[in-house]
């Protein structure tokens, strides 16, 4: 007969072994995510992501297939001619750091199992939904026709211009940021309820969040691309929070060339936008 000590040790190394074995499951998993973007997915995703999911032992691979200003209109030409127009950047699984030239969306989709799919307008038009509406579906469609049902897609929702930026497209919102966020957290909102989207990735809140920090109105290098330091790991953090699921003030990743502050505003700053995307919340640091 069983003595009763002997289950009990029993059914305890089992949890542990099957509790192992879940977890083990767990971190050999690797997150496969591609972006269908241009230079404000560089900006979101090639630089940080890598680093804060390995601090939180997770496993990356990252894909952006990037032509500079690239608006959605132009994707679906490129489609329609197999054209291979795009640079294809990749963060590998030990966060080394490819790029393969003259790409086709077919090639990469076909080059991993991708988990996550990004899509983006151009940062001028991204306050357009008129100009979303027109090329959008068309692309969606074709992707899902190459892939199948497996990847999730996510719509990365890009930021408002630096208040004194240049940017000849900032004419579209009469050269006021305001007025610029408050256009593509509305075009976003709309974009959501396609429902296309398994994710919004509200980058664009975030940076609109840092901005009323201590730090101000200087998370961008030119008016318009995000300032490398602090500005991309800003941007980075949101991926990571709705990638992964996990709080990011809860990483201990920050790059060496921020300061504390800055890192702590920046976890703050996405936290919050993953929690309201479409409204400013004040950062009071």
């Amino acid at each position: 007969m069983i003595r009763k000590s002997t289950l009990i040790v029993f059914f305890t190394l089992l949890f542990q072994f099957v509790s192992h074995a879940q977890n083990s499951s767990i971190r050999d998993t690797v997150l496969h995510v591609l972006a269908i973007g241009n230079s404000f997915s560089e900006d979101g995703i090639e630089n940080y992501l890598h680093e804060l999911a390995a601090s939180a032992n997770k496993k990356i691979v990252i894909g952006n297939l990037y032509i500079g200003g690239a608006p959605l209109s132009l994707h679906v030409q490129n489609v329609r001619n197999d054209a291979k127009n795009y640079s294809y950047r990749k963060v590998l699984l030990d966060g080394r750091k490819t790029t393969t030239k003259d790409v086709s969306i077919s090639d990469a989709l076909e080059d991993e199992e991708w988990d996550y799919i990004s899509f983006q307008q151009a940062s001028p038009l991204s306050g357009k939904y008129e100009s979303i509406e027109e090329s959008l579906p068309e692309l969606v469609k074709y992707v899902r026709d190459k892939v199948g049902s497996r990847p999730r897609f996510v719509y990365h929702q890009t930021w408002a211009y630096q208040k004194d930026s240049k940017h000849e497209g900032f004419k579209n919102y009469n050269g006021d940021q305001a007025v610029m966020y408050r256009s593509i957290a509305n075009s976003t909102k709309r974009v959501k309820r396609l429902g296309y989207f398994h994710e919004i990735i509200p980058a664009g809140t975030a940076i609109q969040n840092a901005r009323s920090s201590s730090i101000g109105d200087h998370y961008t290098r030119d008016g318009y691309h995000l300032e490398l330091g602090y500005g991309r790991f800003t941007a980075a953090c949101t991926w990571f929070e709705k990638l992964f699921h996990e709080d990011v003030r809860n990483n201990s990743y920050k790059p060496v060339s921020i300061t504390d502050l800055q890192a702590t505003i920046a976890k703050k700053a996405a936290h919050a936008a993953v929690k309201k995307p479409f409204k400013v919340s004040k950062i009071k640091l």
